[in-house]
């Protein structure tokens, strides 16, 4: 297996490990439109930060990426991305997403009353830098993720990173155990991720820091 960073050549077969990996897990999909979810979180880190974005292959072929971000403060937001991409991808015409903002705004309104929060960007200069990780299903326990993850971290204690932090789901279990034995930690709550499902029932967000 090697890991190495990401090249321009590498663009079409990322975008078609993003809408395979993942599958079966909570966070496979949101809203159901592949292209809308990879421009919130795949193509800004291809075009921003390609030098963190850190490849998987084995026998020439993607098995796994981590898209990371070294400053968040300097990459749009995920609530910025996530607007764009329903603007120019006219998401409010498309059914499976109005199904899924339909239940973001029930989920809203329920959280509200019962004055719960929900989910949202996080910013905490402790922890600047992000990532987001994904791997194939058959990848999975051959020592992909580790290897991108060990990568990504000791970028970052190269260039001085005070941290990282990632968001997940409670739910997500397999995830959150790989992350607790990477060096992350469990911070904050664990608030309504709105119109999230997965096996009909709701979701909610796990934001985990990593100092070096």
């Amino acid at each position: 297996m090697e890991i190495r960073t990401f090249k321009e050549t590498d663009s079409a077969e990322l975008r078609e490990l993003f809408t395979r990996a993942g599958a079966g897990s909570p966070t496979a999909s949101l809203w159901g439109h592949v292209e809308s979810e990879a421009a919130v979180y795949l193509e800004p880190y291809m075009d921003l930060t390609p030098d963190s974005l850190f490849l998987a292959v084995v026998d020439g072929a993607l098995v796994g990426y981590l898209a990371g971000c070294p400053d968040s403060s300097a990459f749009p937001s995920e609530s910025e991305r996530m607007s764009r991409a329903i603007r120019e991808h006219r998401l409010m015409f498309r059914a499976r997403p109005v199904a899924f903002f339909a239940r973001a705004l029930v989920d809203v309104a329920w959280a509200r009353l019962r004055q719960q929060p929900t989910a949202g960007d996080f910013d905490d200069p402790r922890w600047p830098a992000h990532l987001h990780i994904n791997v194939a299903r058959e990848a999975r326990g051959t020592g992909a993720a580790d290897g991108l993850m060990r990568h990504w971290l000791d970028r970052l204690k190269e260039t001085g990173s005070p941290g990282c932090h990632l968001q997940t789901l409670v739910e997500n279990t397999r995830a959150v155990r790989f992350f607790t034995r990477m060096g992350f930690a469990e911070h904050g709550p664990a608030p309504l991720v709105p119109g999230a499902r997965y096996d009909g029932r709701r979701l909610h967000q796990r934001t985990m820091v990593w100092s070096p």
